[in-house]
């Protein structure tokens, strides 16, 4: 009686796991292309930049997590394990060439029981719900839901080029 429940149980925990693992990784295709500033505007400033030369910058993002999870099982001799625990860091470098992402890298102890760099998702996490940048433009017309959010404004058009009005000279 206690064994499909269980089993349910590590099934909804590595699904957890598996679906962050999965985003992290999307991220890192979907993310191609997006601008520096929408970067920031769903990533948030990052922790560390450093410019590479004058076309390539690195932003880098940190994430710290205190409790990994899991269950904790202290054996006599032994000593004590955790069973289902995952990783508690995440660094995630975005290479920026030419203002725009050209790629994205996770480093860390960032692994979920099912799944690799799963702790990384709360950094991307944002950008993956709505890109900006790649906005399609169906979303132009979209509604607020309690399910997704909406679209972000519009870039702002720039300001009309002054206008010179040549006249010519009366009266002479």
């Amino acid at each position: 009686m206690h064994r499909p429940a269980t089993l349910s149980l590590l099934a909804l925990l590595a699904a957890c796991g598996y679906s962050d693992s999965r985003m992290a990784h999307q991220a890192q295709i979907d993310m191609m292309g997006m601008s520096a500033a929408d970067l920031q505007a769903c990533a948030g400033i990052p922790d560390k930049t450093k410019r590479i030369d004058g076309r390539t910058e690195l932003f880098s993002y940190a994430v710290k997590i205190d409790s990994p999870g899991g269950v904790e099982v202290n054996l006599p001799v032994i000593g004590g394990y955790t069973i289902g625990g995952s990783g508690t860091s995440c660094a995630a470098t975005v290479r920026l060439t030419d203002n725009r992402v050209s790629g994205l890298f996770y480093s860390g102890n960032n692994d979920r029981p099912v799944g690799q760099d799963g702790v990384c998702a709360p950094i991307i996490r944002g950008c993956m719900r709505r890109p900006p940048s790649m906005a399609s433009a169906e979303e132009s017309s979209a509604t607020a839901s309690a399910h997704y959010q909406p679209p972000a404004p519009a870039e702002p058009a720039p300001p009309p080029a002054p206008t010179v009005f040549r006249m010519e000279t009366v009266g002479r």
